[in-house]
């Protein structure tokens, strides 16, 4: 066989991928066996595969959840589902689906060689490739994105994707790359489009007031609750439920959110009864969850139940052929709100941003050309406007040996220091703005910006921004 076929087994059972493998492998197939579908999952993210067949009832991720999952990451693979006499019904519902075709249990040889065969032969590719140019073609500025760079329209395929369904995404990227505009724009071109889009950041509240504002709690449930209140994943109900940062929480609440994801009830806090959910989940991290798995930081179960489809945000400085776009979609955005007459910029202007690192990302572009274009008095906003040095923020000492790394683990340390440094000012310029945008009314502010209220007087804490020192 001049072209070998890919096949992946999924079966919790060892004698059953041992028999599909060496059934397939005698065939002349290359046979990769796993025995869950959390697994199997991952392996597609990565590797392309022409066939997939998968036993239809294990624990944790049964043969549905795998097709599913499947259809997004590779619509084109055909998926064969092995079953119990008992659940042939289930195998032929599940058909409508996108299944190829099932194989009851007992098999033979034959019977799997030739539905194997079958499937590859009749193999039709979902997505048309001229079709999906288009597409792309039309969305340079896909729901509020900005980038015609290979690595955004890799993000745009996957929201064109993933939208119509129903699976968790998990957004990785680093601060200020968009993650939340992932979020609602999956949510914007998803069936639940009429229902709430919910959004809360992790980081900004205390383990105890988190789990009240996802869960809720009843009245007297512990000190200060005066009243019952409605968690987060019931006000989204119907609609797409988004937690920011979710490396943030904690092991509790981790192992909490866990059994709201399997079990698709919420208990609050103080509460007898559970209470039906019906949402869609997207979680975003800027941090890596693998490691924070290795240093027990974090739920290795969580994590496979998080990470059904994942969407990886590139970082600034590797799509620098859109920074071009981006400078003149914000130059005429924040020219148009100010009411000046700002052309552009000037070359030299383009030629350093584009060599600009970036440790804040869209974000920080976003507002280095806010202030450009309120201390600009010329038509075309000049390098002086910018008010950068080359390396990002104020800070030209160059470091001594003391403060070298020793190792990769002490540069990741300072890498994320000097990121979280060179961030703060753009966040503290975020808020002031939106604050004088709305005459300092933090409410009208937090709601214009897309954050919850406790989120944004969060912020303006962490930040020492006083509304009163500021009015």
């Amino acid at each position: 066989m001049t072209d070998v076929k890919k096949v992946l087994v999924v079966d919790d059972e060892a004698v059953i991928r041992e028999g599909m493998k060496r059934i397939l492998d005698g065939a002349g197939y290359a046979v990769e066996t796993f025995a869950s579908g959390y697994s199997a999952i991952e392996r597609m993210q990565d590797h392309e595969f022409d066939l997939v067949i998968t036993d239809l009832k294990m624990p944790g991720m049964n043969g549905i959840e795998v097709l599913k999952s499947i259809k997004i990451l590779q619509p084109e693979v055909p998926v064969i589902l092995i079953t119990g006499y008992a659940a042939i019904d289930n195998a032929i519902e599940s058909m409508k689906s996108g299944a190829a075709d099932y194989i009851p249990k007992p098999f033979t040889p034959d019977e799997i060689l030739a539905k194997a065969a079958k499937a590859i032969e009749e193999r039709v590719v979902l997505i048309d490739d001229m079709y999906l140019r288009k597409e792309l073609r039309d969305t340079s500025g896909f729901d509020c994105f900005i980038g015609k760079s290979k690595e955004m329209q890799k993000v745009y395929r996957r929201i064109m994707q993933v939208a119509p369904t129903d699976s968790t995404v998990l957004v990785s990227g680093e601060s200020g790359t968009g993650k939340e505009l992932v979020a609602r724009s999956i949510h914007r071109n998803s069936p639940r489009r009429e229902q709430p889009f919910v959004a809360i950041d992790c980081t900004t509240l205390a383990e105890n007031l988190l789990e009240s504002e996802l869960f809720g709690h009843v009245k007297g449930s512990f000190t200060g609750a005066m009243q019952t209140k409605t968690g987060l994943f019931k006000v989204a109900d119907g609609g797409t439920l988004f937690l920011d940062e979710i490396s943030n929480i904690s092991l509790t609440t981790q192992a909490k959110l866990l059994r709201v994801l399997q079990e698709r009830e919420v208990t609050p806090i103080g509460g007898t009864q559970p209470i039906p959910i019906d949402i869609r989940l997207v979680a975003a991290t800027n941090k890596n969850l693998r490691t924070m798995i290795t240093e027990g930081s974090f739920r290795e179960d969580l994590f496979f139940r998080l990470n059904i489809i994942p969407i990886d945000l590139p970082p600034l400085r590797e799509r620098k052929g859109d920074i071009t776009l981006l400078i003149s979609q914000f130059v005429k955005q924040f020219a148009g709100e100010l009411g000046k007459e700002i052309r552009g910029v000037t070359p030299d202007v383009i030629s350093f941003l584009e060599e600009y690192p970036f440790p804040g990302n869209v974000r920080e572009l976003e507002n280095i050309i806010e202030r450009a274009v309120v201390l600009t008095a010329t038509p075309l906003i000049e390098r002086d406007d910018l008010e950068l040095s080359p390396q990002g923020g104020t800070h030209h000492a160059e470091a001594d040996d003391a403060h070298v790394p020793q190792n990769l683990e002490e540069l990741k340390e300072t890498k994320r220091q000097i990121r979280e440094k060179a961030i703060e000012p753009v966040e503290k310029a975020f808020v002031i703005n939106a604050l004088k945008r709305n005459n300092w009314n933090v409410t009208r502010a937090a709601e214009e910006t897309g954050m919850l209220r406790p989120n944004f007087q969060a912020l303006l804490k962490k930040l020492g921004v006083s509304i009163r020192n500021q009015m």
